[in-house]
């Protein structure tokens, strides 16, 4: 069984609960502040934000703006854009970062690791061969080689471009 550590996710973790009011994906679309929030593409009924505590180098999250926890609270439509965001989102790191592969997914629900349980989203994490190392294991640090701005940028100038074309 393979683990993915990400012990520099404490940060996160251990944040006062005062610190987590509100719901990051109802409050962060509505500061119209795209680059301090991280956001990289607005949709009809989602958009797209980079994680800001990630698992690795380009991890997005996709969301709904509908606040619900709840697959089946989604229209056809609200659920067709997010499929279609996450298509989008794996070609543009694909393009962008050349990873090796991706792990895509959800967690409905506190138990099932839900970080923010009453507000779905998707995870998409890129993944290279051999991006676990002894860095974790041995001294609690995870190496992110690139910066959170960086990357923004990169995905945010692809993101346009291919909007512009669609």
């Amino acid at each position: 069984m393979e683990r993915l550590w990400a012990p520099w996710r404490i940060n996160y973790v251990a944040m006062p609960e005062q610190d987590k009011k509100g719901c990051i994906f109802c409050d962060k679309p509505v500061a119209n502040d795209d680059k301090k929030n991280l956001i990289i593409y607005r949709g009809k009924f989602s958009f797209v934000l980079m994680n800001l505590f990630p698992y690795n180098n380009g991890h997005l999250l996709i969301a709904p703006y509908k606040h619900t926890n709840q697959l089946s609270e989604l229209n056809s439509e609200e659920k067709l854009e997010l499929m279609d965001l996450l298509v989008l989102c794996q070609k543009v790191i694909s393009e962008k970062m050349s990873p090796h592969g991706f792990n895509i997914g959800m967690n409905l629900g506190q138990v099932a690791g839900a970080g923010v349980k009453d507000h779905l989203h998707f995870h998409i994490v890129p993944r290279w061969d051999g991006d676990t190392n002894f860095m974790p294991i041995l001294s609690d640090v995870k190496v992110v080689s690139e910066g959170l701005e960086q990357t923004w940028e990169k995905l945010k100038v692809r993101f346009d471009e291919m909007m512009l074309d669609a």
